[in-house]
Order: C-alpha cells, then structure tokens, then sequence
C-alpha cells in the first residue's frame, strides 16, 4: 500500500502542470525571398513544445502556436528565428 501511495505522490508531483495554447505572431522582415520562409518554418517547428507553424510570405509573418509550459514568446524570437539567420519581432501575443 505504502508503494502504490508513494508512485501516486510521485506521479503527480512530476506531472507537468496542463499546458495552455499559446498563438503568437512574428513578423520576420528580412523573410525576402520563397526559399526563407521553409528555414523559418523549420527553425520554430524544432523548437520544444511547438504544436504548429505557419508562415506568410507576403506579410513576412509567421504565427506559431506552442505549449507555454515548454516554451515561450521570447525563445521563438530570440532562439528560433534569429539563429536560423532571421531575427524576428513579437506583433501579436494571444491565449
């Protein structure tokens, strides 16, 4: 009994907290030419946590939905896009 107590403690103490939905839009303004946009994608698509990513050309945005449990605005710009060679700026941030 002890045992079971002690993996149903330990389960949900290491259990992450639900995860809410995060939609953010970037723009990427030297996102210049059709071949960019695949290595955008590619870069915030690898990043943890990343559900989907999609990329508008003709704007130069990108808006990425992500678990904020994993993580965040600020790393999508500062880790995704502007190591990949595309820096990126936070446009529009919703829950």
């Amino acid at each position: 009994m002890k045992k079971i107590l002690a993996v149903a403690a330990l389960s949900v103490l290491t259990t992450p907290v639900w995860a809410i939905p995060t939609t953010v839009t970037l723009s990427v303004p030297t996102m210049d030419c059709p071949a960019r946009p695949i290595t955008v994608k590619k870069a915030l698509t690898k990043v943890p946590g990343v559900s989907q990513a999609e990329i508008d050309f003709g704007k130069r945005l990108a808006t990425v939905t992500f678990e904020s449990s994993k993580t965040n605005a600020d790393a999508l710009v500062k880790k995704a896009t502007t190591d990949a060679g595309y820096p990126s700026t936070l446009v529009e941030h919703t829950k």
